[in-house]
């Protein structure tokens, strides 16, 4: 999802259907207010979010949407599908079709799933620079080892991809069940390490991302509006 920032000037001569050496005017004229103060450069970076004002009419007033959901299995991290319903599907919000997703999980697991409609916010969340911690708990179909936690530790190659993975830390908590901490998220990631060992995961649950913990309140299928210290846990605006 691509930032929608840019130049002031372009927005104006997109949006009035102007001609960008006709901007000049109208911001010398104080026509123009960007959030509650009138704006005076051409270049000023304006986006999504910005409050535009042109003599008096609001041309832009979008509100950032900012939310976790408890996704369920066999509901796929998608706005559209033709064969499965989507975690768009399960929102009530009115904005729904503006969010996108922030870090997908497949249609078999479940947990923590954020979306929202600020893309500068998913950018530094997804961003390898964060290094923001994902903690999965996993049920596995066989017995697990002391082995695993070394191998995971010391990352694997994916000879498809022609990658080594980034450290990984687990921990057992049970014969069959382990906490696996990434800090990124390639495709099919956790499956396939466990797969070096010929060990399917039966169950793939997302706890958290970063500071943001999956709300116990929510039953799968529901969701809730992040609160502002969660937002600003990866990216204060």
């Amino acid at each position: 999802m691509q930032s929608k920032r840019g130049r002031l000037d372009r927005y104006l001569a997109t949006k009035l259907q102007i001609h960008r050496k006709a901007v000049r005017a109208l911001l010398l004229a104080e026509r123009v207010y960007v959030n509650g103060i009138p704006a005076k450069a051409l270049d000023l970076q304006v986006d999504e979010f910005s409050h535009i004002v042109f003599d008096g009419h609001i041309l832009q007033a979008n509100q950032p949407i900012y939310l976790m959901m408890h996704k369920p299995v066999g509901v796929v991290s998608a706005t559209k599908d033709k064969e499965h319903q989507t975690v768009i599907d399960l929102l009530a919000c009115e904005a729904r079709h503006e969010l996108h997703i922030a870090g997908r999980l497949d249609l078999n697991s479940s947990g923590l799933l954020l979306l929202t409609n600020d893309s500068r916010w998913s950018e530094a969340l997804m961003s390898p620079e964060q290094k923001v911690d994902k903690v999965y708990r996993v049920i596995l179909a066989n017995p697990l080892s002391e082995e695993y936690i070394a191998a995971f530790a010391q990352g694997m190659y994916f000879a498809f991809e022609d990658i080594t993975t980034q450290p990984a830390k687990l921990v057992i908590l049970d014969s069959h069940l382990a906490e696996v901490t990434l800090m990124e998220g390639k495709y099919h990631q956790i499956k396939r390490m466990f797969g070096r060992f010929r060990n399917p995961v039966v169950e793939l649950h997302r706890l958290s991302i970063g500071d943001i913990t999956l709300d116990e309140a929510l039953s799968p299928g529901e969701s809730r509006m992040l609160t502002v210290e969660e937002v600003a846990s990866i990216w204060p605006r």
